[in-house]
């Protein structure tokens, strides 16, 4: 099953340039064919094309279905890793788990500090047609540590970190189930002692993911998976 991404779609019936062409060059769509299309709202729409052009591709919504979303919403944010494309395989990856907010963190031991938010957002589109999904995360502009853990947050916030020496628990056996969730990730040098003292001064919980030390893109992935998991043997 193919789907096509058109935020606009209740006043605009032409699809954006990207996606007509993709529609109509690519896959030879026809007027009077019908596909799919969402809104990255939540929201799934039955289409007739009624223009098959290859820049400006009109449709009309024939039905329109709600997502089946997830009852709670999973954040994560995260220090960049020097390797840009590490970091993008990860937000695709987290995006085709389940993912409702994606922030890059600007930390003590980022390696990296500036990311192409538009960037981002292509391939966080990308992967929620890739998963089937209707629903497009929020994708934040790097944000300060300090700035970021100080904001509000009605949920379970959790810092994951490798400092031994302070008391962690398992992230697995710390989500509670229908909860919402804001986990931290720390960049490739770890957060700081400062840093993990200033998020328990906010309010969130030191946690471990395991006994392996798992890469930056992998423990994210790994905490998106872990609250899925978690939920999915309720629900």
């Amino acid at each position: 099953m193919i789907i096509f991404f058109a935020p606009d779609i209740l006043t605009c019936s032409e699809l954006p340039e990207e996606e007509s062409g993709h529609v109509v060059r690519v896959l030879r769509h026809a007027e009077g064919d019908e596909i799919d299309v969402v809104d990255g709202k939540g929201s799934w729409y039955h289409c007739r094309i009624t223009s098959a052009h290859p820049k400006h591709c009109a449709v009309e919504v024939l039905s329109v279905r709600a997502d089946q979303h997830w009852p709670y919403k999973v954040e994560v944010a995260i220090g960049p890793t020097k390797n840009l494309d590490r970091m993008e395989w990860c937000l695709e990856k987290s995006v085709e788990l389940g993912l409702d907010r994606f922030t890059p963190l600007r930390c003590r031991f980022s390696e990296r500090k500036e990311l192409k938010t538009e960037r981002l957002r292509k391939i966080a589109i990308s992967a929620m047609k890739q998963s089937l999904k209707a629903t497009l995360p929020q994708i934040d502009e790097m944000t300060d540590f300090k700035r970021f853990v100080s904001e509000p947050f009605n949920g379970q916030k959790f810092i994951a970190h490798c400092i031994e020496e302070q008391e962690r628990l398992l992230l697995a056996r710390t989500v509670n189930k229908g909860s919402d969730v804001r986990i931290l990730i720390g960049p490739e040098g770890d957060f700081s002692p400062d840093e993990v003292s200033i998020a328990i001064q906010n309010g969130y919980i030191p946690v471990s993911l395991g006994e392996q030390r798992l890469r930056t893109e992998t423990a994210a992935l790994a905490s998106v998976h872990t609250v899925h998991l978690i939920n999915s043997i309720y629900y």
